[in-house]
């Protein structure tokens, strides 16, 4: 099915030719709109590809130029909780790779797990901790599309890291650096879960990202991590949580985040 997709985008794109994919979590569909020259794939058009379901995902391909380098960005992504298959995810990031895709730059909503990182904020992530099993990996496995055992010691690249600190330092955006952790959702976490989860280590939590990041590695393809901060933590504010909040808060930051992707595009 994965040659089956990539086969029918391929049809779709033409002599283009991105090496770069992107994926827009909630409420981060404005990037899209700075793609130029812009072919949209809605995913329905797409057999075997599936559908995002979930408010503040449009649910398309665009493919274009950003910042001068061509793309391919997912405007809109698929959670586990929707009750999309993990394999699926695996069979749409080998897709990518059947394109020619080389690196994935994943953003996503995430909750901060530090008063001192308030909403509003970018974390690139540095690491995460996956407390969604299985993983999208599980199952029989073909060598020719990745190994068996994917080493996982660097599944956020550090060289793709130290560039856009350096971007985000010459522009002058704030950038927090830690770790991701993944909870299936789509109940956000207790307050009990949050204090578990930030004695794990973890720096931000979110109901997304890491099947599409162990994805990637698996078919060799490196990937750049960014959350935007929509929230606190349960427990660490008085509010209660709601999605709505979080399409607004990450639409609020979406520019910094525009801003810093397109200026780590046209300098790399």
């Amino acid at each position: 099915m994965m040659e089956e997709i990539a086969r029918q985008i391929q049809k779709r794109l033409g002599t283009r030719q991105p090496r770069t994919a992107i994926i827009l979590g909630s409420g981060l569909g404005n990037l899209g709109e700075e793609i130029q020259d812009s072919l949209t794939i809605p995913y329905e058009e797409i057999n075997g590809f599936p559908h995002s379901t979930v408010s503040g995902h449009k649910g398309c391909l665009i493919s274009g130029t950003l910042a001068g380098k061509e793309v391919l960005c997912m405007q809109g992504r698929f959670h586990l909780y929707e009750g999309i298959e993990p394999k699926k995810i695996n069979t749409v990031i080998t897709a990518f790779r059947l394109l020619g895709i080389k690196e994935l730059i994943i953003t996503n909503a995430a909750g901060s797990l530090h008063e001192e990182m308030p909403a509003g904020s970018l974390m690139l992530i540095k690491d995460h901790i996956n407390l969604n099993i299985p993983t999208p990996l599980v199952g029989p496995d073909d060598e020719k599309y990745g190994p068996r055992f994917p080493d996982m010691s660097n599944a956020y690249d550090a060289d793709s890291r130290k560039k856009i600190k350096e971007t985000a330092a010459e522009l002058q955006i704030p950038l927090f650096e830690g770790v991701y952790l993944m909870m299936l959702g789509p109940c956000f976490e207790t307050p009990a879960e949050i204090r578990a989860i930030r004695l794990l280590g973890a720096d931000a939590v979110g109901m997304s990202t890491v099947p599409e990041v162990v994805c990637a590695v698996h078919a060799g393809i490196k990937v750049l991590g960014i959350s935007v901060i929509t929230n606190l933590g349960t427990g660490l504010k008085n509010s209660a949580q709601s999605h709505s909040e979080t399409i607004l808060q990450a639409s609020k930051a979406s520019a910094a985040l525009t801003t810093l992707i397109k200026n780590y595009l046209g300098k790399y």
